[in-house]
């Protein structure tokens, strides 16, 4: 048994929800979509290998507002993996006259960040983000560049051989075959909800009792092709794209856990950071829930988070270094100063 096909097995997508759910809050069903999605591919891949077939891949969809962790959620997949991922914008690909070349540097990096191993490179994951905009409104001139990049993107993603930049030691060129790199597709697609209101759904099907109407829910919600193609993207390119998951917007609830609860959250960066110069660092709940409330006001999900947040320790931070005295910082507010204790002195207000 290879170690691909070794490693597939022990991969269940129950597994890979685990660890999404370590660095990664919230968005249950989207994870419970990827990890299958994942899960799918390894096994395709394996068994093609040993079959010697050209393996049938899905790529993936990823749909949810800025902020929502598209991004995070496939860098974390990688990373669990131990696969070569790297990210790249579409929209910059639709703001350049040589489309092809700019691909050719993408799958490029995606073989550097392989560290050069060529057939470890054949299995990573590229992200394409904000491909919703590769679809310019009407009468834009962009549409047209929009529209020759999902040509340019159809090749790769179902599968061809790419000349490289690279030569191996030899001097000979590089092909990448992308027939079994996973691309996955995210943006937000304003306006997309209002498309799927007006398309026809699935309840005209005659059930009886016995039918699961569950079934015919999933059927109703889900985004379906015409859905994309009423959006801008062209019929190629969203059959290019069959498994698709949904991001939710994030609440403040769902903003606070996300500062609190990952393995590397927001929280406890500072709290070590802290913690290196012999200080406790410690933040009320209060605090959490009124950078939420800025973060909700700002409209960026979580992106916002971090900035709010190092605005909020920033002015602490660059007294804590000089001060040696010093041994607790309590923080009770947003908007009012730390508690800090001293050692052999007093507790004061900063």
């Amino acid at each position: 048994m290879s170690d691909t096909d070794s490693s597939a097995k022990r991969l269940t997508p129950k597994a890979i929800v685990r660890h999404l759910d370590l660095d990664v809050i919230g968005q249950d069903e989207a994870k419970k979509t990827l990890a299958v999605a994942i899960y799918s591919h390894q096994r395709k891949l394996a068994n093609a290998q040993a079959s010697g077939q050209l393996a049938v891949k899905s790529n993936i969809l990823v749909i949810g507002p800025s902020g929502t962790g598209k991004t995070l959620l496939c860098e974390t997949l990688a990373r669990f993996l131990d696969l070569p991922f790297i990210s790249a914008d579409a929209t910059a690909l639709a703001q350049t006259r040589y489309v092809n070349e700019e691909i050719e540097a993408i799958l490029q990096r995606l073989l550097d960040a392989a560290d050069g191993d060529l057939a470890r490179a054949q299995r990573g994951i590229v992200f394409f983000d904000e491909i919703d905009k590769l679809k310019a409104p009407a009468g834009d001139a962009r549409g047209a560049s929009g529209e020759s990049v999902q040509h340019a993107l159809l090749r790769i993603m179902e599968g061809s051989l790419i000349r490289l930049r690279s030569q191996d030691s030899a001097g000979n060129a590089t092909y990448i075959d992308t027939s079994g790199i996973l691309f996955i597709c995210g943006g937000a697609f304003v306006g997309l909800d209002e498309i799927m209101s007006r398309n026809r759904s699935y309840g005209f099907i005659s059930t009886s009792g016995t039918d699961d109407r569950t079934i015919l829910d999933r059927l109703n919600s889900r985004v379906k092709p015409t859905d994309l193609m009423g959006f801008g993207l062209i019929p190629e390119f969203t059959g290019r794209l069959p498994v698709i998951a949904r991001l939710d917007e994030l609440d403040r609830a769902a903003l606070v856990r996300i500062m609190t609860e990952p393995r590397n959250s927001l929280y406890r960066q500072c709290q070590e950071v802290f913690a290196a110069e012999g200080v406790e660092l410690e933040i009320e709940a209060r605090v959490f829930e009124e950078i939420a409330e800025l973060a909700l006001e700002y409209r960026t999900g979580a992106r916002s988070l971090r900035g709010i947040f190092e605005e909020l320790i920033t002015p602490i931070l660059y007294v804590v270094p000089d001060q040696p005295e010093i041994r607790k910082v309590v923080l009770t507010s947003l908007f009012s100063g730390p508690t800090i204790t001293r050692q052999r002195t007093n507790t004061d207000r900063a």
